[in-house]
């Protein structure tokens, strides 16, 4: 795993290896088991404070992804994958061949980001107004949301 940090990007260095991860974890290129580059590694590939690592990776492992094993680094506790955004899956290929359909329309990297996100808002969106239906409804009658055995 090695992790791009773009400085330029508004987003806090940590956010980014929390993000990167996930994302590797959700394309099944990170797999229970497999261990995360040490701190020291990141920092002699990133130039980034190794604190920074460390907080990442405790983000990462409150989150229930990762599990710091001792004396031995790092590693991966749980996968996102599904079989459908695996790296290697028929709809990531139409996803990339859709893509180079857009760059050679002339759409730069920021127009195609901004037209993905137009249609995932607007595909998502039942499912948004759904949910927040549901929470205002149970808001409403003032049923809990606290399942049996979880405290509040």
């Amino acid at each position: 795993m090695e992790y791009r940090i773009d400085r330029r990007s508004g987003i806090a260095t940590y956010l980014q290896i929390v993000q990167q991860t996930t994302q590797a974890l959700r394309l099944g290129l990170l797999q229970p088991g497999d261990k995360l580059p040490t701190a020291k590694e990141v920092v002699a590939a990133t130039a980034i404070n190794p604190n920074t690592v460390l907080k990442a990776y405790r983000e990462l492992e409150r989150e229930g992804l990762v599990e710091p094993r001792p004396g031995l680094g790092t590693f991966v506790r749980r996968s996102l994958a599904r079989p459908g955004a695996a790296a290697d899956s028929p709809l990531r290929a139409e996803l990339a061949a859709w893509t180079d359909r857009a760059r050679a329309a002339g759409l730069d990297r920021e127009d195609i980001a901004a037209l993905i996100a137009s249609v995932l808002d607007e595909r998502f969106r039942d499912d948004d107004t759904t949910a927040a239906r549901a929470a205002a409804a149970r808001a409403a009658t003032g049923e809990s949301t606290v399942r049996h055995g979880e405290d509040g």
